[in-house]
């Protein structure tokens, strides 16, 4: 995925705005990894292998995104996921 196409993203549930953190590069600086979150829902959408998976909630498999998604835990920064969404480790 290319940097620039986050400005053209919205969460598919509420329609606001992404944020984007990087995890893996290539070297033209497309996204190989990375995480989408809604700031409004907390939902997460994980960018593999240069595709975001956006998909709604119904048609999602945790348990094919949770082998990634654990790979990634030193970029977490304290959160963890839980109905697709990323909360707050302290706030269960």
């Amino acid at each position: 995925m290319k940097p620039e196409t986050i400005n053209k993203l919205c969460c598919p549930f509420d329609k606001a705005d992404l944020s984007l953190q990087v995890i893996t590069q290539d070297l033209e600086k497309n996204i190989l990894e990375g995480m989408l979150s809604c700031k409004q829902c907390n939902r997460y959408y994980p960018i593999i292998k240069g595709v975001p998976i956006m998909s709604p909630d119904e048609y999602r498999e945790f348990n094919l995104e949770q082998p990634v998604i654990e790979s990634w835990n030193n970029q977490l920064q304290g959160k963890e996921f839980k109905n697709f969404r990323l909360i707050d480790s302290e706030s269960k």
